[in-house]
């Protein structure tokens, strides 16, 4: 689905990490934000309502990349500018396949250089990106704690095989491992000193996971977000209109690099 008019450029719709619209994660797309200020963006995100949109505007002095292929990408949540998205990377980079055909594209983003490879093969295009350095950081004892305390969980509700880090892939996340599926399904959070938590120490989610089977496998993950005032979780249906002809793969820079997305932060946890 689009919208314009006169005073703004083309919003397009879409859904990433699906192929029909019963799921996914939907992002909007702006391809031309050259005529946008912060506050036009913002407004377009907060409008649109999901997690994060992206906005497409010329590539910066130095990028290497093919003429035509190279942009820079912003990211807005309805409440603020984040320095990456990996799913509205991966919409973005469908929606210019689409366009200008599949191939090599590179993205400026705030968090560095995202290389992104677009396929199509029967129909289904497919959008593989490589996230900028990784790294994982301990989380302090009183920080924790003051996590612990927002999120309602006791201690002994995580999961020891996990130990609570900061992730890296783009942005930070504050990554907790809950020991019991009950556990991660009972969310009941106090929102604003969460929220407090996360701006202090510059996170753009906390991601809560439980493992379902061992380590690159199966994850259950649900992440509230600041940034967006919701928390992330399996999509809801998104409008029919929405385009979903999106396949995807999320490739980072670590022994790990074919774990997909929910797979992600046990890898970095993991790393030595």
């Amino acid at each position: 689905m689009t919208t314009n008019s006169p005073q703004q450029p083309e919003v397009l719709r879409y859904t990433a990490f699906s192929s029909t619209p019963d799921g996914g994660n939907p992002a909007g797309v702006v391809l031309d934000a050259a005529g946008l200020g912060d506050n036009d963006m913002l407004a377009i995100a907060a409008d649109l309502g999901y997690s994060e949109s992206a906005f497409l505007t010329a590539p910066p002095e130095g990028l290497v990349g093919q003429a035509g292929r190279a942009y820079t990408i912003r990211y807005f949540s309805p409440r603020a500018e984040v320095p990456f998205c990996g799913h509205a990377t991966v919409a973005t980079a469908v929606a210019l396949a689409e366009r200008i055909g599949s191939g090599e594209l590179v993205f400026a983003t705030r968090a560095g250089t995202v290389p992104v490879k677009v396929t199509e093969e029967g129909g289904t295009i497919r959008a593989t990106l490589t996230s900028v350095e990784p790294y994982i950081e301990e989380i302090g004892d009183a920080d924790l704690a003051e996590a612990l305390a927002a999120l309602d969980w006791p201690a002994a509700d995580l999961d020891p095989a996990f130990p609570p880090r900061v992730a890296f892939a783009g942005a930070r996340h504050l990554v907790l491992a809950a020991a019991t599926r009950a556990r991660l399904a009972d969310l009941r959070y106090d929102f604003t000193r969460l929220e407090a938590l996360m701006h202090r120490l510059d996170l753009t989610t906390v991601q809560l996971v439980w493992r379902e089977s061992p380590p690159c496998s199966t994850s259950v993950t649900r992440s509230p977000s600041a940034a967006s005032s919701r928390t992330r979780q399996p999509a809801p249906r998104p409008p029919r209109s929405v385009r979903t002809r999106a396949s995807w793969a999320w490739s980072i820079r670590t022994p790990s690099s074919r774990c997909t997305r929910a797979r992600i932060w046990a890898a970095l946890v993991n790393s030595p």
